[in-house]
């Protein structure tokens, strides 16, 4: 059997009395794409702090492609191959596409921010920073400033920013949030470009964008795993659609 490229063993975590991670237990295979769902306050994003390093777990272990990282910083995750989105946008707004991107290469490099300037000239820098807004749709809007970009822009700047660091892990917290339909669509035609190519992990609500694009779904409730496996498998499963129903949405399910 294949080693995963990401095995989560027993990841617990509190804040004062509430549990947001309860000994969470589980594997991503290379390659594919896996959903974490599970209703308001599940834990989804607090599970994604803990394995980008931004969170500290109380117990447990986090082993990447056969490596400990359990108690690594965000940078050294980074250098490894995990790279990240957040649900809230978090972007130089003042200055260009390009320049935003090629800002991730070089912070992933470990240049200083002090040679801006030279970055604005640099191939090494420049030329993964325009691969990469290709692979995401935006090759057209290189030299835009990214004030000026819609909110479905924005998220796909976000993501290019991620794979200029070429990782083999993507971490992504909500993609499609504040999104219209027409911008949905486009993230979920571009989402599926890349599966294959690396390994995603997708914390999402809209659930028509997770079963078309998840090869494995896992769902939280109150930070515990009620169920994990390929979507047809969760779709009719009695725990989760419970745990959706009592939430209060019962169109949850395409």
């Amino acid at each position: 059997m294949t080693e995963p490229l990401l095995a989560i063993r027993g990841l617990s975590k509190r804040f004062g009395g509430v549990v947001a991670s309860d000994a969470i237990a589980l594997e991503i295979a290379r390659g594919e794409v896996h959903a974490i769902i599970g209703p308001n306050g599940a834990g989804k994003t607090t599970l994604l702090g803990q394995l980008a390093g931004e969170i500290v777990p109380e117990a447990g272990r986090i082993v990447f492609d056969g490596h400990e990282i359990t108690g690594l910083p965000p940078w050294r995750r980074s250098l490894l191959g995990l790279a990240r989105s957040f649900q809230v946008s978090s972007l130089f707004r003042d200055l260009t596409v390009l320049d935003n991107v090629a800002l991730a290469v070089q912070g992933h490099a470990g240049h200083s921010f002090h040679f801006w300037r030279n970055a604005r000239s640099e191939p090494e820098l420049r030329a993964p920073a325009r691969a990469a807004l290709t692979a995401v749709g935006l090759a057209d809007r290189i030299d835009a400033v990214v004030a000026d970009l819609s909110h479905g822009e924005h998220r796909q700047l976000e993501i290019a920013m991620a794979l200029a660091t070429r990782p083999r892990l993507l971490l992504l917290d909500e993609p499609m949030a504040g999104m219209g339909h027409e911008e949905s669509a486009r993230m979920v035609t571009l989402l599926r470009a890349l599966k294959g190519e690396l390994t995603i992990v997708l914390v999402e609500h809209d659930m028509a964008a997770v079963f078309a694009l998840a090869d494995r779904i896992t769902v939280l409730v109150y930070g515990r795993v009620i169920a994990s496996g390929r979507p047809e498998d969760v779709r009719v499963n009695a725990e989760v659609r419970q745990a959706y129903l009592g939430d209060g949405d019962e169109g949850f399910l395409p």
